[in-house]
């Protein structure tokens, strides 16, 4: 069942029946039937559309928002940021993704050879609820322009996103039988993946979605992008501004109500500043204490996306506490109506704990001390995931040097985190296999054929 229910204030909205097994095959042989045609378009007609999909995104960006605050309780002018995002992947894609999938020369001995750069097929896309629009863009929009076909399916909180979603592309001259919406049940996706129809799967989800998905697409050889949880490190080695940095690093943890894979979650600072970066950073964070309605733009703290995920988070909270850790700012889920959980600060965790290696998925931060460098990056390496990070400081080159011994798939320096339509995003470790967007984000449902001459 797919159901909307208001985060805010715990109504039942809507729900939608599953699709049957029937519609689900249906759906398969529609995305298969309409790739051999929409391979045969010209690249640049599909670049013209995924263009006009962009202007309708800007278009139709309050209806959006509005239905992401409803469905998973985001704050209103986060979702027009995000919607923002969106419109850049889509212009990104129209605009260079005609010449990313070029072909390519290729000097060889004895000869020349040439590397054609062409679709694969069907691609389902089973996509998460925390980023309802950006997430499908990413996935979708490269692939257009590059000639699959894409069966969706949403999260299960998402069926109004889905819809609205699917009516864009459709307005903007995707075919009917190139984009398709399914309200599949977790459980069908196994058999999607079976089908020899659909030739890849892109997930972004948690680690366990991840452990399925991979599973089930290695077993039918099919190629498999996932983009799964992080528990990215910020390291603080100094800082000419601490407020400013305190300020940065907090609005990056809070933002989306810690509901981003790539936040920053664990706050790593050196010794000489760790106390006043406690100190800081914990004032800051009760700035977020006050609930209120996503709707409204003056609201800092939303709910999270639903009343069992603010229940976990504030499960893995209260654990931390008995395991030992200090309990710096918040950490108690607000009475009343709504999923709504106070913004957090834990301090003093150790590899004993829990908290230590699992991402917490909600408005936490974990700060931890570090006496020199070296210590420092051991704790960012220190973790099963491998996602994002970021380094903070005023020395360009140790920075640098800071930046290539993190184990991740993404570094930034003196900014925390974030996304943009043309730099791959992806992690490694169990943060998953794979990148989407930039360059890279093309070539991943791509058959790169040798071409002998």
């Amino acid at each position: 069942m797919y159901t909307v229910t208001n985060p805010a204030t715990g109504e039942l909205v809507e729900q939608i029946a599953n699709a049957s097994d029937e519609e689900v095959l249906a759906a398969i042989e529609r995305v298969h039937q309409g790739f051999a045609a929409w391979r045969r378009r010209p690249v640049q007609e599909r670049a013209s559309i995924v263009l006009r999909a962009a202007e309708l995104f800007a278009e139709r960006a309050e209806e959006l928002a509005a239905i992401m605050t409803l469905e998973m309780g985001k704050r209103v002018g986060e979702g027009l940021g995000e919607v923002g995002v969106v419109v850049d992947i889509f212009t990104y894609y129209g605009e260079h993704g005609p010449t990313l999938i070029e072909d390519e020369p290729l000097a060889i001995r004895g000869g020349e050879a040439v590397i054609t750069k062409e679709p694969l097929g069907a691609l389902l896309g089973v996509m998460p609820w925390n980023f309802p629009c950006y997430q499908v863009a990413r996935f979708v929009a490269p692939n257009l322009v590059l000639g699959n076909t894409i069966l969706l399916k949403h999260a299960s909180i998402c069926p109004r996103s889905a819809v609205a979603i699917e009516r864009i592309l459709h307005d903007a001259g995707v075919p009917d039988d190139v984009y398709v919406n399914t309200f599949a049940a977790s459980r069908q996706v196994p058999a999607i993946l079976a089908d020899p129809r659909i030739q890849g799967v892109s997930l972004t989800g948690s680690e366990q979605a991840g452990i399925s998905v991979a599973a089930e697409a290695g077993r039918n050889l099919k190629k498999a992008v996932l983009e799964l949880g992080g528990a990215d490190p910020l390291i603080v080695l100094d800082s000419a501004d601490l407020d400013e940095t305190v300020r940065a690093t907090a609005t990056a943890r809070m933002r989306n109500c810690g509901q981003s894979c790539n936040a920053p979650k664990r706050m790593i600072v050196l010794a000489d500043l760790y106390d006043d970066f406690v100190d800081r950073i914990s004032k800051r964070v009760a700035e977020f204490y006050l609930p209120g309605d996503p709707a409204d733009p003056a609201t800092k703290l939303p709910p999270l996306a639903s009343a069992a995920a603010a229940d976990e988070v504030a499960g893995q909270i209260e654990k931390a506490v008995q395991q030992g850790a200090t309990l710096r700012a918040g950490g108690h889920r607000v009475p009343g109506p709504g999923a709504f959980l106070e913004a957090t600060v834990l301090t003093d965790v150790t590899p004993e704990m829990d908290a230590y290696r699992e991402e917490i998925f909600g408005p936490v931060v974990l700060v931890f001390k570090a006496e020199t460098e070296e210590e420092a990056i051991a704790i960012a390496n220190d973790s099963p995931f491998g996602l994002g990070a970021s380094v903070w400081g005023t020395d360009p080159v140790r920075l640098r040097r800071v930046a290539e011994r993190i184990e991740a798939g993404m570094v930034y320096l003196n900014s925390a985190g974030g996304s943009q339509a043309d730099l791959p995003f992806g992690g490694i470790k169990r943060s998953g296999m794979g990148r989407e967007l930039g360059p890279a984000g093309i070539e991943e449902f791509m058959n790169k054929k040798s071409l002998r001459l």
